[in-house]
């Protein structure tokens, strides 16, 4: 449960899971399927704040990963799990398919490769093309196509659903929920683990580390040394709506040492994308855009797409990746610290989670940790659609007869609801700032990034706070 005033904590804990990404959320709602006590811990004011709410929000069928890896069965078994839990919760999904596309003969002579790579990670339908056929799907690509490899599999994903979706989950299982509390330092005796946070002492038994960014750190205070993480900048332009009938389909590279390169992509939100640049830095909270990235974006979308780029940039955003210098996941136990690390899990994270957590689970249980299952399990909870492939609720005539907040619009370049915004506020894991609010409705998301309905949208989260403070019911755990 998500701590509030009345809220009675337990003493100590059975598992803490550090870190309210999706790897994370997904983690503990795993957990909290079974007859344990769950916490889970994290830094930031809300969950999904991380390195999880920027990305290029694919959903990855894992055709080209490294076959063998950890991360390839995770990221091909986490495409099965996410897909279905996605159908079961309305997680907004759109299969739109891939073309990798090669615009050079070195490029050319490794579809192949890939092809066969796919098909050693268990993905049979890839499918080599020549231009023409690339060209009649995405007629507006830039001269010089050679040819491409289709991947029918891949889709485009809400990232922010995903997060919110399986902390809410987690949390009507009976995870508590603790917002604000970055952990500085530990202790350990012999039965528990005592986690200093500046939110206040969290005691446990066991302790996961799924810190994204700061899991080398907290592995530190653990008294190990087995990675670091550098945080890589990707920086992306979003296009206006009006740009989506260009991409019907994820324009993917083909892939080198360095990563999968710069991608243009339909999002969920009928925008289209174009990035991620990849910018090894020291400082791992610069999410600020840069001039350079800029230069890169408009140099790399006019070899790529010409038209795209007389479409207007609603926006420009910067994530930050966990790189590491491990060439795999990194998930291990210690069964004598009751201590399991969960670091290096880069942006395929967002399709392996669900997979992750269960490999985790496997581990802890391996490593002496009793887990009962439930027979009491709440029913997945359904989100609320904030995508454009189905029915949002200013369209829905049956909503709006039975509730008109539905149909008061208040963020009309994103067609966002009065009843959306209030819903955020009430919801299980409530929306605590106008951020929060961005990633749980869209609203302030559109053309004018909230210029026209910001003041309003602001007013009406206050009203809502007022009525159930909303706003600081997390942090009166301490």
């Amino acid at each position: 449960m998500t701590a509030t005033p009345h809220t009675q904590l337990p003493d100590v804990f059975d598992i803490a899971v550090i870190g309210g990404g999706i790897v994370g959320a997904a983690i503990a709602r795993e957990l909290s399927g079974f007859d344990v006590s769950v916490a889970l811990v994290e830094a930031r004011d809300d969950v999904g704040d991380g390195t999880s709410k920027a990305n290029t929000a694919i959903l990855h069928t894992g055709f080209d990963a490294k076959p063998g890896t950890l991360e390839s069965r995770l990221v091909a078994r986490g495409y099965h799990l996410l897909s279905d839990y996605a159908k079961a919760t309305g997680i907004p999904v759109e299969q739109t398919g891939a073309v990798l596309v090669a615009w050079n003969q070195e490029e050319l002579d490794a579809l192949p490769g890939l092809r066969e790579k796919a098909e050693a990670n268990g993905y049979e339908h890839c499918r080599i093309v020549d231009a023409d056929e690339v060209y009649g799907v995405l007629p507006d690509l830039g001269d010089g196509v050679l040819g491409g490899l289709t991947v029918p599999g891949e889709s485009i994903i809400c990232t922010w659903t995903t997060n919110l979706a399986l902390a809410t989950d987690a949390r009507r299982r009976g995870t508590t929920i603790l917002l604000d509390h970055a952990v500085t330092g530990i202790e350990q005796d012999d039965d528990t683990t005592t986690l200093h946070t500046k939110g206040g002492d969290v005691r446990t038994r066991w302790t996961v580390n799924a810190a994204g960014l700061g899991a080398d750190h907290i592995d530190r205070l653990f008294g190990h040394d087995r990675f670091t993480v550098t945080p890589r900048r990707g920086e992306l332009f979003v296009f206006d709506k009006l740009a989506r009938p260009k991409v019907n389909k994820i324009v993917l590279p083909v892939p080198s040492s360095r990563g999968k390169g710069v991608l243009i992509s339909p999002t969920i939100y009928g925008n289209v994308m174009l990035g991620p640049t990849a910018e090894d830095l020291t400082d791992r909270t610069d999410t600020a855009t840069s001039e350079d990235g800029y230069e890169f974006l408009l140099t790399k979308g006019q070899r790529l797409m010409p038209s795209l780029l007389t479409e207007e940039v609603t926006a420009s955003y910067a994530g930050l990746r966990a790189a590491i210098d491990h060439g795999d996941y990194l998930i291990e136990a210690g069964p004598e610290q009751r201590y399991l690390l969960v670091g290096g899990i880069r942006s395929t994270g967002l399709t392996a989670g669900i997979a992750i957590a269960e490999h985790v689970r496997g581990l802890l249980q391996e490593a002496g940790l009793t887990l009962r299952g439930r027979s009491d399990l709440p029913d997945a909870p359904r989100m609320p659609n904030i995508g454009e492939a189905t029915t949002r609720p200013y369209q829905d005539g049956e909503l709006i007869a039975e509730d008109p907040a539905y149909g008061t619009v208040v963020c009309f370049c994103e067609r966002v609801t009065e009843g959306e915004i209030r819903d955020a506020c009430h919801a299980p894991v409530p929306a605590r700032s106008l951020e929060g609010l961005r990633r749980r409705t869209r609203a302030m998301n559109g053309r004018c990034q909230g210029f026209f309905c910001g003041a309003a949208v602001a007013a009406l989260r206050a009203q809502h706070h007022t009525h159930d403070g909303c706003s600081n019911q997390h942090k009166d755990n301490r």
